[in-house]
């Protein structure tokens, strides 16, 4: 099933974002909701500015009480250590069975870099730069360990085979690291990479690294243009442009229920709004916008962010997914186990495995 034909099934993924929310109930309830509507994956974003728990966190509490969902935090790359980084998403992986992503995302406020007093803020092409080289020292990590680099031998008293063990020694523009991991290679290999390309200095680390790449667009031609713009450009840095998933991003106020989407809101819509793209309407109609979207090209499928988190998640799911279910455009049941199957995403092969230690 081919993504770039835009007649293949459709991709769901929902914000679990609840400011505010500290007890793991309601996170609870509402993964458990994207999971009954058969979604992809569920997000939760995060930022050093902003008060909360740590989104990495509370999604790998929340792996336990799941079992197909995929699970994707926000991460920062800016004053992060990306040796830990890669450990901590990969464990997210292994806590999850191989559901994990991890969305990159960059800190430009001056108050963030004031609570590392490292450094000051960057301007924003070098810092999705630099998150460009921690994707890349992160799929290096990943693959510092071979799946078969455990040996586990009780008899000897050997755990690891060192000749299936790498050293990265990976030197990028503000930092350098040299691995292996400390966490063997995760169920998926590399956990899915997502990437918010909606500011224009993030779309060249999303075509090179993303998996999946969000854009924000208002109606479907932009959308459609978004799309190819990351998919050429992904082809220019050498990836098959169909290992590339483009969602839109929009956020949903379904408090009108059954009613018709506002003017403007439904068909060619949605409005520009302080949520960005912003949909109001019922179920039905916003069924009708994912579909005729999708059906032209425009995305792959879409994320949505409830306005109303519990209200709004729970009409998509038990509103808006079975009629496209009923159209035959979005899956009854998860068919695999792993993000990467639930979007049609092959399990990377280890580039040390292949070719040997390029260091």
């Amino acid at each position: 099933m081919t993504a770039s034909t835009g007649r293949g099934l459709l991709h769901l993924a929902a914000a679990l974002d609840l400011p505010g929310a500290y007890d793991p109930q309601p996170y609870t309830e509402l993964v458990r909701l994207a999971e009954r509507g058969a979604l992809d994956f569920v997000t939760l974003g995060d930022s050093f500015g902003r008060p909360g728990p740590d989104a990495l966190a509370v999604l790998a509490r929340l792996a336990p009480v799941t079992g197909r969902v995929g699970l994707v935090p926000t991460v920062t790359t800016t004053h992060t250590e990306p040796f830990h980084l890669q450990a901590a998403v990969a464990t997210l992986d292994w806590v999850s069975r191989g559901r994990a992503g991890w969305q990159a995302e960059v800190s430009q406020g001056e108050h963030e870099a004031r609570l590392f007093g490292r450094r000051d803020a960057a301007p924003p092409e070098a810092l999705w730069r630099e998150a460009a080289d921690v994707a890349e020292a992160a799929t290096r990590l990943w693959d510092s360990w071979e799946d078969d680099a455990e040996i586990r031998d009780t008899s000897t008293g050997r755990f690891i085979d060192r000749d299936k063990l790498h050293y990265v020694d990976f030197q990028g523009a503000t930092f350098s690291v040299k691995g292996p991991s400390i966490v063997p290679r995760s169920p998926q290999g590399h956990p899915v990479i997502v990437v918010d390309a909606t500011d224009p200095h993030a779309r060249d680390t999303a075509a090179r690294y993303a998996d999946v790449a969000l854009v924000r667009a208002v109606g479907p031609a932009q959308s459609a243009a978004l799309r190819t713009g990351l998919r050429t450009a992904a082809a220019a840095h050498g990836r098959d442009p169909d290992t590339l998933r483009v969602l839109a991003a929009l956020a949903v106020d379904l408090g009108e229920g059954e009613y018709a989407a506002e003017p403007g809101h439904g068909g060619g819509g949605p409005r520009p709004s302080p949520y960005g793209p912003l949909y109001r309407g019922g179920p039905v109609d916003l069924a009708e916008l994912i579909a005729a979207w999708h059906s032209s090209g425009a995305a792959d499928g879409f994320h949505l962010t409830p306005v109303e988190p519990r209200r709004d998640l729970e009409r998509l799911v038990n509103g808006t997914v079975p009629l496209l279910q009923h159209r035959g455009l979005f899956r009854t049941f998860y068919p695999g186990s792993t993000l990467r199957e639930h979007l049609g995403l092959a399990r990377p092969a280890n580039r040390y495995a292949l070719v040997g230690d390029p260091s």
